[in-house]
């Protein structure tokens, strides 16, 4: 693994140290996903993703139950905001 440069310190993670978790995520709605990856560049709205909630970053949007649609929105930045907020309340946090 190649170290990353950061203001003159170098940072480096070993393929044994767990990468960060998380369980709830406001990210850019890619167009489509491909075998776990974006494709086909990033629509205009943002998208609610709860693992928690049984969703998988891993899948397009078209391939979630409607329930996780509902979740996931499409929202405009502010609303989708406004929803991962509301969606960390207490039946979230351990």
């Amino acid at each position: 693994m190649e170290p990353t440069h950061l203001g003159g310190e170098v940072a480096v993670q070993a393929h044994d140290e767990l990468a960060p978790v998380w369980t709830v995520v406001l990210r850019r709605q890619p167009a489509r996903m491909v075998a776990g990856q974006p494709e086909g560049g990033y629509a205009g709205a943002y998208e609610l993703i709860c693992c928690d909630c049984g969703d998988d970053p891993d899948l397009d949007y078209r391939d979630v139950s409607p329930e996780l649609q509902q979740i996931r929105g499409p929202y405009p930045m502010a609303a989708g905001i406004d929803e991962y907020m509301k969606h960390l309340e207490p039946r979230h946090r351990p």
